[in-house]
């Protein structure tokens, strides 16, 4: 039995270097030159000036350029009729003709009371029509891993071949899938892994402009901005960002408003919801069943998107706005999917994946591929022995023990401060920890 990546290195070998590079014609957003080319209306740009400036104080027309994202010259034209209007003032002149602005009482006022509605002071807002363009023009639909692309992103994992056949055509659907098993065979760590097989980065907004409200997109805690070429950073409008495909995964913590546009009264900030940050990427929902919600209710909530691939939100204001649903949704659970769905909705996700527990000579496999990464020599006697006493007749192999018993290892190796050798007496100190609520120790 070999590993995946020595299962598929010949197919590597020949792809990867194709699979890793940027389509030609890769969608990224032209820099606007004029307030007509950015899709908004003046009134936005000067609110988010007003506010900006009351939070900051004074500022240069550069230095409101940067935190808006846009155009310098654009900016400067807006300020000019905000002078004129008496809401902004020079207080001194700056560097290549550019000027220190405060605002003046009135602006002041206007500030506080655009800050009244929105709190939002960040980059411009991109309208919500360009956003659906560049969901469509980057389509996680478009991305079709192969062979080797999986080997690669597999690489480090030891499981069934026919398991790696399936999860292939599975995510060349771009739709959704089940995974389930007893737990600690990997499931998650297969997610996780599944993420990383659409190699190609996209844009995506740091905000958008819908129906008059400014709504935050990019966050930081799901999506993971790629390291800024300066020779594309120039070429691109910078009120987007270039990110990888986002990974987002929740476990059961997740509750249904984490699915719904979050409105922060006391921020009076509008936040998108978890599924509209996964677009283009993959969304996991880890220990499926086991939320803090009835998972029928989550269910519920996924039957429009699944079936339509468009998601239906409400605004603040109440109006409702159809969302693009574009992304790989992953249910991974330790129970069985039939006993927490009926037929119409597994209907919906067109496969179910079974991840099983490993054989015992997966398990000696995985055992050997830690101990190269934990640098602790392998000897397959002492592994023979502790299959013999630990497991057979005893408990079933899982997929996590190996790692979980050689760190019992490693952690009794710095305790008395030795190098980690498999001994029987490390091994059984091991087992006895950690099998030891467990029964059958």
């Amino acid at each position: 039995m070999s590993s995946i990546l020595d299962h598929y290195q010949a197919a590597m070998d020949n792809a990867s270097a194709k699979q890793t590079q940027q389509p030609v014609d890769r969608f990224v957003p032209a820099v606007p030159k004029t307030l007509a080319e950015t899709g908004l209306v003046q009134v936005v740009v000067e609110e988010l000036i007003l506010k900006i400036m009351l939070a900051k104080g004074a500022m240069t027309g550069r230095e409101l350029s940067t935190d808006l994202c846009l155009h310098f010259s654009l900016v400067e034209s807006i300020l000019a009729d905000l002078k004129s209007r008496l809401l902004v003032m020079h207080k001194n002149s700056s560097n290549m003709g550019d000027f220190l602005y405060i605002l003046s009482e009135v602006g002041q006022e206007k500030a506080i009371m655009a800050r009244e509605i929105s709190a939002y002071a960040g980059a411009a807002p991109v309208p919500f029509q360009d956003y659906l363009a560049s969901v469509k023009a980057q389509s996680i639909r478009n991305e079709k891993p192969d062979y080797a692309v999986l080997a690669q992103a597999f690489k480090d994992l030891i499981f069934d071949e026919a398991l790696f056949d399936t999860i292939g055509p599975a995510i060349n659907s771009g739709r959704g899938l089940f995974l389930y098993g007893e737990p600690g065979n990997g499931k998650t760590t297969i997610a996780e892994k599944l993420a990383m097989c659409f190699n190609h980065d996209i844009f995506i907004p740091k905000s958008l402009f819908v129906e008059g409200q400014i709504l935050q997109l990019f966050d930081p805690q799901n999506h993971d901005p790629v390291p800024g070429d300066n020779a594309l950073i120039a070429k691109y409008d910078q009120r987007w960002i270039e990110i990888k495909r986002p990974a987002v995964m929740v476990g059961g913590e997740l509750m249904m408003d984490a699915l719904e546009i979050k409105y922060n009264p006391i921020l009076r900030v509008s936040e998108a919801p978890l599924q509209m940050k996964a677009n283009g990427g993959v969304f996991l929902i880890d220990d499926f069943g086991r939320q803090r919600v009835s998972h029928i209710d989550l269910l519920n909530r996924w039957i429009v998107p699944l079936e339509k691939r468009v998601d239906f939100l409400v605004l603040p204001n109440g109006q409702k706005i159809e969302v693009p649903f574009d992304e790989l949704i992953i249910f991974s659970t330790n129970l069985d999917p039939k006993s927490l769905v009926d037929d119409a909705f597994l209907r919906r996700i067109p496969y179910k994946i079974h991840v099983k527990d490993p054989d015992e000579a997966q398990f000696k496999q995985i055992f050997q591929l830690l101990c190269n990464k934990y640098q602790i020599a392998y000897d397959e006697a002492q592994v023979d022995r502790l299959i013999h006493k630990h497991y057979l007749g005893k408990r079933p192999f899982r997929g996590c023990q190996p790692r979980d018993l050689l760190e019992q290892v490693l952690n009794a190796a710095s305790y008395q401060k030795a190098a980690p050798v498999l001994t029987e007496a490390m091994l059984d100190m091991a087992c006895r920890n950690y099998f030891a609520a467990m029964g059958n120790e």
